[in-house]
């Protein structure tokens, strides 16, 4: 099971000391973050993709390149890539080349964003949200399955005998989640590809996630990719830690009072009862992080969130030290333990090029 982390990159103002980083200091800290990743020992890193304040991730595949330069083990992910106001041809081309950058260390999340206004920043229409994530996910698995590629459609212009370069790297294309808060849609589109389907789990209770979760099973099952325990999923989380429950309740307090998404709303208590946050200490957080297996059954991926509303880097850090030495290698080993033999683990660049080759010498 391969355990990670992911963020947002919003820059917020600490709310214990006023001060509010720079968009310099906050995209340095994303990079310290994910190397803090790789050497603490968890296996992905992902990065949101925004075009507006407060958040600085316009360009995903500048970092993740750059990161990719730094790094050796860590694989590189997004969450998520806009497939509905970015050009399928410019996402073909961008992260065809970061994986030869990367030496494979990549994959990346298909989502439409929680941003209203990019539609028409982009030359959309908000209206079009699913329309266009259907179209350009579909001409996007085409420019890199297929060397020569004719095709039209509504949203965008015509392509007449176009090669996306480079081509995917050995012929093989980043795996693809598609995440989801809260849309059947997109949880169909995930089945019907075979791809992984990533549930946010973040704002809504569990009970939203099961119904999201069990329908992508369903139809992944429908369409004939495996059964439906065999298919691909992904959760988010968000956590925040200390030894003693009581500091880190105490120390996430104002921050999460103060968070531009659910701040000045329900309390922490509320909200940590009704989704899955947890505060607390690392066994809490285990204890609450395998509990998630019991609704959704065995799964593929867990990224936490833990770098948002302000927290300071030397405080990430500090979650990362505590992910990586007490918390993932236990997760790591009770999951490993429960999962059935016919379950697969999380697709890889090398998993999905030696199941090509596999494929290909039955023949």
């Amino acid at each position: 099971m391969q355990f990670g982390i992911f963020t947002v990159g919003d820059v917020t103002v600490d709310p214990t000391t006023g001060r509010e980083p720079t968009e310099r200091e906050r995209i340095k800290a994303m990079v310290a973050i994910a190397l803090k990743a790789e050497e603490v020992g968890l296996d992905v890193f992902a990065t949101g993709e925004h075009h507006n304040p407060p958040f600085v991730p316009s360009s995903p595949t500048t970092m993740l390149g750059y990161i990719a330069a730094r790094t050796e083990r860590l694989l590189l992910s997004t969450s998520t890539t806009l497939i509905t106001t970015n050009d399928p041809v410019k996402i073909a081309e961008d992260y065809a080349m970061l994986q030869h950058l990367a030496d494979g260390r990549v994959d990346l999340m298909m989502g439409r964003g929680n941003t209203g206004p990019v539609y028409p920043w982009f030359g959309q229409d908000i209206r079009n949200g699913i329309p266009l994530a259907i179209e350009n996910y579909d001409l996007l698995r085409r420019l890199w399955r297929e060397d020569v590629v004719d095709w039209q459609g509504k949203f965008r212009t015509p392509l007449q005998s176009f090669t996306s370069t480079p081509r995917p790297l050995d012929g093989v294309p980043p795996f693809v989640w598609h995440g989801s808060i809260r849309s059947p849609e997109i949880a169909e589109q995930a089945a019907y590809y075979g791809d992984g389907f990533f549930a946010n789990h973040i704002f809504w209770p569990k009970e939203h996630t099961q119904r999201m979760v069990a329908l992508y099973r369903q139809r992944f099952a429908h369409y004939g990719h495996g059964s439906a325990d065999q298919a691909v999923v992904g959760l988010g989380g968000q956590v925040f830690m200390r030894r003693n429950s009581q500091d880190a309740v105490r120390e996430f307090r104002p921050y999460f009072d103060n968070a531009p998404v659910y701040g000045h709303g329900p309390s922490l208590e509320e909200f940590t009862r009704e989704t899955p946050l947890t505060v607390g200490s690392p066994q809490q957080v285990i204890d609450r992080t395998l509990g998630f297996r019991e609704y959704v059954g065995d799964y593929q991926r867990q990224l936490f969130l833990i770098d948002h509303a302000g927290l300071p880097l030397k405080t990430v850090l500090e979650q990362l030290d505590l992910l990586g030495e007490e918390v993932v290698p236990v997760l790591r080993k009770e999951f490993d333990a429960l999962r059935p033999a016919h379950v697969p683990e999380a697709p890889t660049h090398a998993s999905l090029l030696a199941a090509r080759d596999a494929t290909a010498a039955t023949r």
